[in-house]
């Protein structure tokens, strides 16, 4: 055969993907080859799977801008997207979150070191994860907690109102996951999840195992020094 009869496949690529909307999320690495995802929905599909994602991917946006990636050929080696369903891209700062699993100590498998890395792991152990009571299609949102500032009640709980925007409206009150009250800044652990409830009761689901990544490391990593 000439070799003008000879296609050469693109080469592959090296991307690392977080979950829209979770910043806890220390990133995926995807491996995006052109041979084996003949679409943009099979790439999509492969990284529902390796975020193990509770919805099924269906758009990528890059991390600073939220610009939406329409194609396999719009992918950059190296860089770092953000899966969604079909929600809105959700702005954070997704590159500041590394944790040292993805930033520092796994450099030998290629993944790229997070801009910022070092800030981002100081401020991970001054936040909380918060859930919005009986929303199991919501990923958690963060609670920065500062030491400097003695936290008040009232006003924590109008920060919660702010962000949750539940539909039942304001947050009078912040469970644990098992639905015990918090009944004060004392008692809240930073890197530990909770769930902002308004009048109504508790409700106990499964907000962890369906929100949060089912991969251990993806939870314990929020606890490491």
């Amino acid at each position: 055969m000439g070799s003008r009869g000879l296609t050469l496949a693109p080469p592959a690529k090296n991307v690392v993907v977080y979950c829209n909307g979770d910043p806890f999320f220390p990133g995926r690495k995807v491996v995006v080859n052109q041979r084996r995802f003949l679409t943009f929905e099979a790439f999509l599909n492969e990284v529902t799977k390796s975020i193990c994602a509770p919805l099924a991917v269906r758009n990528l946006y890059t991390p600073r801008h939220g610009h939406r990636v329409a194609e396999l050929g719009d992918l950059q080696d190296g860089c770092q997207y953000v899966a969604a369903g079909f929600e809105k891209f959700k702005r954070l700062d997704y590159l500041s979150h590394g944790r040292k699993e993805l930033c520092g100590t796994r450099n030998s498998d290629d993944l790229q070191v997070c801009p910022g890395a070092e800030q981002g792991q100081a401020g991970a152990q001054n936040e909380l994860g918060v859930f919005r009571n009986g929303d199991l299609l919501s990923p958690p949102f963060p609670l920065p907690l500062s030491k400097s500032t003695p936290l008040q009640w009232d006003a924590l709980l109008a920060t919660l109102t702010e962000k949750a925007n539940l539909r039942t409206g304001a947050v009078n009150k912040l469970c644990r996951l098992d639905g015990t009250q918090v009944s004060g800044g004392e008692e809240l652990v930073s890197g530990d999840y909770y769930v902002a409830v308004g009048n109504e009761e508790y409700k106990k689901l499964p907000y962890l195992e369906l929100l949060v990544p089912q991969d251990s490391a993806c939870r314990m990593l929020w606890y490491v020094d």
